[in-house]
């Protein structure tokens, strides 16, 4: 049950005159994984999908285009792969030929696996039929988090370590990697097609499992959950790590792209973070003396607005600046002795390049190197 390409055929060939079937696939939509093959014979009738037409005669012509993978089965076991584009004679006297194309030498191994036995001689079976498996890429297909996962976020500058809840949602892309495994495992011999709706539920639920763990990856990347849209490509690459065992490995099919359209955390949990990474700037006795200055000339020009009197105002603010027990010329002197006793002590980040002073870089979060 092999394939013979036509284009190996003398010129002067009858094919067209003597070919009694002819098989083929329009273009298969982008929400079809699989679906049966259309026949044609001869005389330009088509054949239906009943039982009686599950016959594959000797000589007939079967055509794969770009995007497709096609693949003979007789009594539900795979004997033949294609994934060339082109026009292929069909012969039950020959072994098979497993055209893999781009799919890679991994194809062929699931097809040594799982495949028929080929036997010279053998009777023909009484079902054989042609499926082609849509290997393009499956575009658009909606995901998103309807309760909130939990996000780690590390910040060493701001010693920050705690997890946050989080929303996401968005589109990612998939394909079928290995026509053998998904047939084999997944849609069998489907009378007529195979769409992505007949799964998309249960790959909706193994994804959103999935994001957890792959979340945690960029976070030991230093990358923080406002950054993760611009790192779909490491998201992408973690998922698959993450689904290889149930997607890949099993099901022949994997995630190409993934698209973060809206990412966002808890209310309450971003307004934590916010006021952690201020209070964390506020070590630098500098910023902080920068922002008390901002604070009393805000306090004075509120102060000569004030309706009971400018007088008045300026008392407040004044008892108001006796009470913090702070000044900023105290904040200033402390910062400039700081930064003396720092300046001999610089070193700069391996990782991004910062000039630092203290035991972490304030750009990244890299310790000191030893």
């Amino acid at each position: 049950m092999g394939l013979i390409s036509t284009a190996l055929l003398s010129a002067s060939s009858t094919l067209s005159d003597s070919w009694k079937e002819y098989f083929y696939c329009d273009a298969i939509p982008s929400d079809v994984f699989v679906v049966k093959g259309i026949k044609r014979n001869s005389g330009g009738f088509f054949s239906g999908n009943k039982g009686s037409d599950n016959i594959i005669t000797d000589g007939s012509v079967i055509a794969v285009a770009d995007g497709q993978a096609m693949i003979i089965v007789e009594q539900g076991q795979i004997v033949d792969i294609c994934a060339e584009p082109g026009e292929f004679k069909y012969d039950s006297s020959t072994q098979p030929s497993v055209f893999t194309g781009s799919l890679g030498e991994g194809v062929k191994r699931m097809f040594e696996e799982f495949g028929r036995r080929f036997t010279f001689g053998g009777q023909p079976a009484a079902d054989q039929r042609i499926y082609y498996v849509n290997t393009k890429e499956l575009v658009g297909v909606k995901y998103g988090t309807p309760s909130p996962i939990p996000f780690r976020v590390v910040d060493a500058r701001a010693g920050i370590d705690i997890d946050v809840s989080m929303k996401c949602f968005g589109e990612y892309s998939l394909h079928v990697c290995d026509p053998v495994l998904f047939y084999t495992n997944v849609c069998g011999n489907v009378s007529d097609s195979y769409k992505l709706s007949d799964l998309n539920d249960q790959l909706r639920t193994e994804l959103l499992t999935a994001l957890q763990p792959a979340f945690g990856k960029l976070s030991e990347q230093g990358i923080r959950y406002s950054q993760i849209p611009a790192h779909t490509t490491e998201l992408a690459a973690a998922l698959n790590e993450e689904l290889s065992s149930k997607w890949r490995e099993k099901r022949g099919i994997e995630i190409v792209s993934f698209g973060v359209s809206s990412i966002k955390a808890d209310e309450a949990d971003e307004e934590m973070l916010k006021q952690m990474q201020r209070n964390a700037a506020y070590t630098d006795t500098n910023l902080a003396a920068a922002t008390l200055v901002g604070a009393q000339a805000q306090a004075m020009q509120d102060a000569a607005k004030n309706a009971n009197g400018a007088a008045m105002g300026f008392v407040g603010m004044n008892a108001a600046q006796s009470a913090g027990g702070i000044n900023a010329n105290a904040l200033y002197q402390s910062g400039q002795a700081q930064k003396a006793t720092n300046s001999g002590d610089k070193w700069f980040c391996p990782e991004c390049g910062n000039e630092n002073h203290s035991n972490f870089c304030s750009h990244c979060g890299t310790k000191k190197p030893e």
